[in-house]
């Protein structure tokens, strides 16, 4: 069952519907809600069924890219594909309040280990700055259709992460190219200096900026393979 918390910006929680194990939070994209996306990762949790779900809701603020209109936005951008620019305040403001979940879930007693940070672009990219910047050692990061901002990356390396990573992005994605998704996996290996077994990045032919049943389906086997 998911229950929405009082107040808007409260995120969705989607309970275990068996003895709990783990715990995911997910960050959905620029100008979305969390609650569009309960019928998509409904599949997802229903394969993992001791696995609680939370999906925090982005504040709405003025978007750049948007012509300055109000949108859900976990930070501001410029442009897409992304560009160099960067919006420190709001970063670091969404940064704390998915650090903040995962602290309040470690206090209720989780493993650190036991907690995996998913999201879809913007979302994505948050989940990346946050999991490789956290002095918590997570259970692992997953991008769909992500990037690593290049101003968060040498906070990266100051704290050398080691955690599982799942990328996965279309070959036919015009909003964060799928070269992009290429350039982070090998900062991740190379830079980073990730294992190769850590690291898994799967491609998919002819998807645009979006998931499908493919993305799902191999981001449930990972979950699983990471979580349980």
């Amino acid at each position: 069952m998911a229950t929405l918390a009082a107040g808007g910006g409260e995120p969705i929680v989607i309970a275990p519907t068996e003895d709990y194990v783990a715990t995911v939070v997910f960050a959905h994209g620029l100008g979305q809600t969390n609650s569009s996306w309960l019928p998509v990762l409904r599949p997802v949790a229903n394969r993992l069924p001791g696995v609680k779900w939370i999906l925090p809701q982005a504040p709405n603020a003025p978007v750049t890219y948007s012509q300055g209109r109000i949108r859900p936005s976990w930070f501001n951008i410029d442009s897409l594909p992304p560009c160099n620019c960067h919006d420190e305040a709001g970063v670091a403001a969404s940064v704390a309040r998915l650090e903040n979940i995962v602290i309040s879930e470690v206090r209720n007693g989780t493993p650190s280990t036991k907690i995996v940070l998913v999201g879809f672009s913007q979302g994505a990219a948050l989940s990346l700055m946050t999991a490789l910047t956290t002095l918590h050692e997570l259970g692992g990061v997953a991008s769909l259709s992500g990037w690593i901002p290049q101003q968060s990356r040498q906070a990266m390396h100051q704290i050398e992460p080691s955690l599982p990573v799942f990328w996965s992005h279309g070959t036919a994605d015009e909003e964060v190219p799928l070269s992009y998704g290429e350039e982070c996996t090998a900062f991740l290996r190379d830079s980073l200096q990730l294992p190769v077994d850590k690291v898994t990045f799967k491609t998919y032919e002819g998807l645009e900026h979006a998931v499908n049943e493919d993305v799902l389906s191999d981001l449930a086997a990972w979950l699983s393979h990471s979580l349980t």
